[in-house]
């Protein structure tokens, strides 16, 4: 479930345009308008609003809120600006910028359905005029390579039907790779990568029965490698990936760390008009003594604080 909340009846576009415009006139930008604007509007209404404002002053309005904001609260617009498909596979991109942050493919494959990782990929080639699986090919090698192409390459089936008997055998092949690296990875890229989330999810659970801990905490106690990383999260991003948000959140939002911000933006802006309430529900519960509103308000600042308040419906 959403969190922003939406006006109803919402302004015209070109009203909202208009007012946009306005803000960014003058010696500065006036901030408070840009988010009682945007941030309360959803990917249709903003969406209507960049056309509105193209056709008005000739001029891209994702290009005009670069140049006008600064800081983390411009590149939290940046990407609220745009719907969900155009978002995840700018994020995809941005990912591979400096390096490689292989989670956030990861994230970006496994949270997905079947039909959204589709679109993202065809958005991606028609933004960056090059496929993800090639990009993501280019920045990596070995293992990690074949599992994060696989993840990205992947038509998974939809349903949930499942076969037990198959999974069985299947947590049997992945305990034999991560705790015996029998015959290497490529039995356990193969499972992780062509399977139902439904039938991944009857693996796991019989891995647990089978081997007595979960495979998550298996794959925890790997080598520090970044591959051994990318499984578990692909692991926990299809068995809740809620929960992994959650937690992901939480640590942005206690810990020091060089991307706790950009993790934090990730989380709020990719889930406001999908699930962030249940994650927020979850913050709270493990936060008994403070709210993801209170958080953000000690973690954040300035206009950027504001921005993520209302977005998580402050």
């Amino acid at each position: 479930m959403a969190t922003f909340k939406v006006p109803f009846p919402a302004p015209s576009p070109v009203e909202d345009a208009e007012l946009l415009r306005k803000a960014f006139q003058g010696w500065g930008t006036d901030e408070k308008i840009v988010i009682a604007i945007l941030a309360h509007r959803d990917a249709k209404q903003r969406l209507q609003i960049q056309e509105a404002y193209q056709d008005l002053y000739n001029e891209d309005l994702a290009t005009k809120l670069q140049s006008e904001l600064s800081g983390e609260f411009e590149r939290a617009m940046y990407l609220w600006i745009f719907n969900p498909v155009d978002r995840e596979a700018i994020i995809a991109n941005a990912a591979m910028k400096k390096g490689l942050d292989y989670r956030v493919i990861v994230e970006v494959a496994c949270i997905s359905s079947t039909n959204e990782l589709l679109k993202v990929k065809q958005a991606y080639q028609a933004l960056f005029m090059h496929s993800l699986e090639e990009d993501l090919a280019s920045k990596t090698s070995g293992n990690l390579r074949q599992l994060l192409v696989g993840l990205v390459s992947t038509y998974r089936f939809d349903g949930k039907e499942v076969d037990t008997e198959l999974a069985s055998v299947e947590a049997d092949a992945l305990h034999d790779a991560i705790k015996n690296k029998a015959s290497g990875y490529d039995e356990a890229i193969r499972i992780l990568t062509t399977r139902s989330k439904a039938q991944l999810n009857a693996t796991f659970n019989k891995y647990k029965d089978e081997h007595g801990t979960s495979i998550s905490k298996d794959l925890a106690t790997g080598l520090p490698d970044p591959f051994f990383s990318a499984l578990r999260i692909a692991v926990r991003c299809t068995v809740s990936h809620q929960k992994y948000l959650e937690k992901l959140l939480r640590r942005s939002l206690n810990e020091a760390e060089e991307d706790v911000d950009d993790n934090l933006c990730r989380v709020i802006v990719t889930r406001a008009e999908k699930d962030l309430q249940e994650i927020k529900d979850m913050y709270e519960k493990r936060a008994t003594n403070e709210t993801l509103a209170h958080a953000l308000e000690r973690k954040a600042s300035g206009h950027h604080r504001s921005f993520l308040l209302a977005l998580v419906g402050n």
